[in-house]
């Protein structure tokens, strides 16, 4: 379907969080806009989505697109509430999946356990076996493959996966086994470990071949419930799903790579933050986003979020597709602050979650969190927070902080709530240094976008620490995520294996597998059918010195790049991450990656800050003052509501902005200006 064609304008973008469902409703004709929060329903995601479309007063039938950000995949798996999984793999390798990489739980002492995704009973063996050039050393055994089949439906398994050694390199006896399975499975639930990864390493590419088939049935139940509510209630057109490489897929077809939607809450946020500082006129960007239980950090860099294909979601848990690189801490407003058994002040990972939740939400929490000490600190509003279930004073927050952190410390209150937001801020700085020093990049270079409930809470402190010279607040930083799902483009992502040394690399093999994974995209793109105005390709080579176990990942400036090419801009990467050259070494090819990007239409980001209520000048946008702790000590601070804030708003802080969706602090000194799309601009 093509826009030209639709007569409804309505985009929507919706994000499930732990928490809350998040959506926002754009209409790209006459710039109007509509937003929605509502409790998630973890039984069912659909539920939740459905309620925030109904208290957006959405009308399904006059909706363009809906882009849905979901936890089911990431959910499913961190709780191991997943399919019952059968694997038929290479004889003699039944157990490389348990055996993994050796590793161990805990890096100390012979402690902690795993359970594979695949019990031993339900990884069976057949004759076959390819060699690392591709070539037959055993062939596939038909018969055993189709007694094999029919043993893992007897023992009730739901999903089917397929994974032989070397399958990367030549899939022949992977696509017969497979075509044997379709003959007898029960179901479409059925995965074949090169079509999901043509990578070598086959512990990584079993586990993400068998992560994919574990949650592909949960994700299949759950969209279709989805598209089936949205029908009844007259909804046709086009329904997306978020990845966690930052792109979207059509919901048709996106259980077939389920493992694809691993992450891509995330995801989302970090697309929304490109997305929204591009506009502004920033490309080199932090992204910060910090909620109730964790905090998200990753890097932009040239408008585009760095992508990595090397997440490990837990222990014995690697899952090698390209997903936006983002670095997690346990620590969010939530985080509990206690004493540890050494007797220092420690902060997360623990969180209070919802329930019991903080103590000032008065659901019963008993234990100190950064929320209560940023609202004994003045931070937060109380009139705002304070009586969320109970109304729970001042005095008694106090009391707690002071009898579980400010006596064993010997601090007063004040100083031991400012003690832990310190101590957290020191964590998140960590965080931050883990995607920029520590990979050779300059905080010093890049604006902080934070966002999330906390994130604008924090980052001028943050800000501070790191000599980050800017900060750039959205105009919704609660809402972030779901505006995320509103800007992404479709996006597919392919990888192939080459391990070559350049010497020995025949350079046509890497444009002919260049141009095949690009065909293979524009294929997927079709398939789909998803309404777009372009397309855009962009090609990644992996690559490292001889001999080294981890890799660099850089940006080929085109299709039919030259050998001496590869060599200089590896050199270049190698160089500008490690300060180390190493010419008398040889550098290795090891795959090649194509992102082809379906580019759905633009949208103006104005339309999110147009507000009736903007005053005539600073003094109309201000609620009063209040004590508020800083570093220097406490000031009388002006409290300024965001939507009043008038068009030319330039001011100096100390401040505090509040908003329904987040409160940001500007330190004393700092420099804030209004930009032209509602974007908060802070001189640190």
């Amino acid at each position: 379907m093509s826009m030209s064609t639709n007569k409804s304008n309505w985009v929507v973008g919706i994000d499930v969080g732990g928490t809350f469902t998040d959506l926002i409703m754009l209409n790209v004709a006459d710039a109007t806009v509509s937003l929605a929060k509502v409790p998630t329903t973890t039984d069912n995601q659909a539920y939740g989505v459905v309620a925030a479309l109904a208290a957006a007063g959405a009308k399904l039938p006059d909706l363009q697109v809906i882009v849905h950000g979901t936890t089911t995949t990431t959910n499913a798996i961190l709780e191991r509430k997943v399919a019952k999984v059968g694997l038929i793999t290479t004889r003699g390798f039944r157990d490389s999946l348990e055996l993994g990489r050796r590793t161990r739980p805990k890096p100390y002492g012979l402690t902690g356990s795993f359970i594979p995704l695949v019990p031993r009973e339900l990884r069976l063996e057949v004759p076959e076996r390819m060699d690392a050039e591709g070539e037959v050393v055993t062939p596939l055994d038909d018969a055993a493959v189709t007694s094999a089949v029919k043993d893992l439906v007897a023992k009730g398994c739901e999903a089917l996966v397929i994974h032989f050694l070397h399958s990367y390199i030549n899939p022949a006896h992977e696509l017969r086994a497979l075509e044997i399975a379709r003959g007898l499975w029960p179901n479409d639930y059925i995965t074949a470990g090169h079509q999901i990864l043509s990578e070598y390493r086959e512990y990584e590419r079993g586990t993400t071949a068998c992560v994919n088939a574990a949650v592909q049935p949960i994700l299949a139940r759950y969209i279709e419930r989805l598209r089936s509510e949205l029908r009844e209630k007259g909804f046709t057109n086009d329904l997306l799903v978020m990845q966690g490489n930052g792109g979207t897929v059509s919901s048709g077809i996106v259980a077939e790579h389920a493992v694809n939607t691993v992450m891509s809450g995330p995801a989302s946020g970090v697309m929304a933050a490109a997305y929204t500082a591009s506009a502004a006129g920033y490309r080199e960007v932090v992204t910060y986003d910090m909620g109730g239980t964790s905090t998200d950090v990753a890097l932009i860099q040239a408008g585009v979020p760095t992508v990595s294909s090397e997440l490990e979601l837990e222990y014995a848990m690697p899952i090698h597709v390209p997903m936006v690189d983002v670095h997690t801490i346990g620590a969010g407003g939530g985080s509990i602050a206690f004493i540890n058994q050494a007797g220092m002040l420690q902060v997360g990972p623990e969180s209070a979650g919802a329930t019991p939740g903080p103590i000032c939400y008065g659901r019963g929490g008993q234990e100190p969190t950064i929320t209560d000490a940023n609202l004994i600190l003045g931070r937060l509003n109380p009139d705002k927070l304070l009586a969320v279930d109970r109304p729970v004073s001042l005095s008694e927050v106090e009391a707690i902080i002071l009898e579980k952190v400010g006596k064993p410390l010997g601090l007063d209150a004040i100083a031991a709530a400012a003690a832990i937001l310190r101590v957290a801020n020191d964590r998140m700085a960590g965080a931050i240094r883990m995607v920029s020093l520590a990979r050779g990049h300059d905080p010093r270079d890049f604006v902080l976008f934070p966002f999330g409930g906390a994130g604008p809470l924090h980052a001028a402190a943050l800000a501070r620490e790191l000599a980050i010279p800017k900060l750039l607040i959205p105009v919704r930083p609660g809402i972030t995520n779901a505006l995320g799902c509103v800007v992404a483009d479709a996006r597919h992502d392919y990888v192939n294996t080459v391990n070559k040394p350049l010497p020995a690399l025949d350079i046509e093999l890497v444009w002919t597998i260049l141009e095949a994974q690009i065909a293979e995209g524009r294929a997927t793109l079709a398939r789909e059918g998803v309404a777009i105005e372009g397309m855009r390709i962009l090609h990644f080579a992996d690559m490292q010195f001889q001999g080294q176990s981890h890799i660099l990942s850089l940006g080929l400036p085109q299709l039919k790049v030259s050998k001496e090419e590869l060599q200089r801009l590896f050199e270049a990467a190698y160089w500008e991450r490690f300060g180390v050259e190493l010419p008398e070494i040889r550098a290795v090819l090891v795959n090649l990656h194509t992102a082809v990007i379906g580019l759905r239409p633009r949208l103006d980001l104005a339309v999110l800050a147009r507000t009736d209520a903007r005053a005539k000048n600073l003094q109309g946008a201000l609620n009063g003052t209040r004590q508020v702790w800083f570093e220097g000590g406490v000031r009388e601070t002006p409290i300024y509501q965001r939507e009043k804030l008038p068009q030319d708003a330039a001011f100096t802080g100390p401040a505090v902005i509040e908003q329904l969706d987040c409160t940001t602090v500007i330190d004393p000194d700092n420099r804030v200006e209004l930009d032209a799309l509602g974007n908060l601009l802070v001189t640190v």
